[in-house]
C-alpha cells in the first residue's frame, strides 16, 4: 500500500472537519490506525509495538512518519517509548480518554459498554450543572447561539454530520453560557462525546426516537431563567441518550 493510499483509506473514516494539510495527514493516519488498535484492545497495556522499521515496511511509509505518529500517541498517554526497550502501551488509567481524538479512536471500533457508560456518567455530572448555571448567567448572544443550533439540528437532522455539528454547538453554547473557565475546558470533550455516541447509536438502525424535543426543553428552561428546570431537563436528556445508546449496543 502506498503512502497516498494509506492516508486516503484512513481519512475515509474521519469526520469532514478533521481534514489536515498534506504534511500532517500521513502521521495522523498512522496515529489513527494505532490508536484505534489500542482502544479496541488489539494492543493491550504492556504490549510492545512493532519497531519503526518493521512497521514502516509493513505499511510502506517513512520511518519519520511513524515516529511522529508515536509522538502523538505518547502525548495522549497511550504509549511510552524508550531507547532499546521499544514502544510500550501504557496502562489504561494513563490514557487521556477525554481527548477528542482518543474518543474518536474508541468509537472507530466497537466501544466497551462500560466506557460508554462512563462517558454518560461524566455528562450526567457536568451538563445538568452547566445548564443550571447557564440559566442564571446566559445573555442574548448565548440564547441566539442555542436557538441557531436547534434550528440547524431540525434542518439537517442528527443523521448528518451537519446536524451532529449543530448538536455539538448546542451543548457548547450551554457550557459557554456558564461563564466558568474550568467548565469550558471540557467543551471539546463533551462535544466529542455527544458526536460519537450519536453516530454510534445510529450505525445499525435509525435513531429510536427524535431527541430534538429534549434539547428544546433544555433551551426553554434556560431561556426562562429557570435553573432547576434547566438542570432537570438536561438530566433527562442525558439519561434518554444513554438508554438509546445502550439499546443500540444490545441489538448489534
Amino acid at each position: 500500500m502506498s503512502e497516498a493510499n494509506f492516508v486516503n483509506d484512513e481519512e475515509s473514516a474521519r469526520p469532514a472537519d478533521e481534514a489536515r494539510g498534506p504534511g500532517r495527514r500521513l502521521h495522523g493516519a498512522i496515529a489513527h490506525k494505532l490508536g484505534t488498535a489500542i482502544l479496541s484492545g488489539k494492543y493491550a497495556p504492556g504490549d510492545i509495538l512493532s519497531g519503526e522499521v518493521a512497521f514502516a515496511e509493513e505499511l510502506q511509509v517513512s520511518r519519520s512518519a511513524y515516529r511522529e505518529a508515536i509522538q502523538v500517541l505518547s502525548a495522549k498517554g497511550l504509549v511510552a517509548s524508550r531507547p532499546k526497550a521499544g514502544t510500550r502501551v501504557l496502562p489504561r488509567e494513563r490514557w487521556n480518554l477525554l481527548d477528542p481524538e482518543v474518543l474518536g479512536w474508541a468509537f472507530a471500533g466497537e466501544p466497551d459498554i462500560e466506557f460508554v457508560r462512563s462517558l454518560f456518567e461524566l455528562r450526567a455530572i457536568v451538563e445538568p450543572a452547566a445548564a443550571r448555571l447557564a440559566a442564571q448567567r446566559r445573555d442574548k448572544n448565548d440564547l441566539k447561539a442555542m436557538k441557531d443550533a436547534l434550528a440547524a439540528m431540525r434542518r439537517h437532522t442528527l443523521t448528518t454530520e451537519a446536524g451532529r455539528a449543530a448538536d455539538r454547538d448546542f451543548h457548547n453554547a450551554i457550557l459557554q453560557a456558564t461563564r466558568n473557565d474550568a467548565l469550558l475546558v471540557l467543551s471539546a470533550s463533551i462535544g466529542a462525546a455527544v458526536n460519537w455516541t450519536t453516530q454510534f447509536k445510529q450505525r445499525a438502525r435509525a435513531l429510536p426516537r427524535n431527541p430534538i424535543p429534549d434539547h428544546v426543553r433544555v433551551y426553554d428552561a434556560i431561556a426562562a431563567g429557570d435553573a432547576a428546570a434547566a438542570a432537570e431537563a438536561m438530566n433527562v436528556l442525558v439519561d434518554l441518550a444513554l438508554e438509546d445508546t445502550r439499546s443500540a449496543m444490545e441489538k448489534k
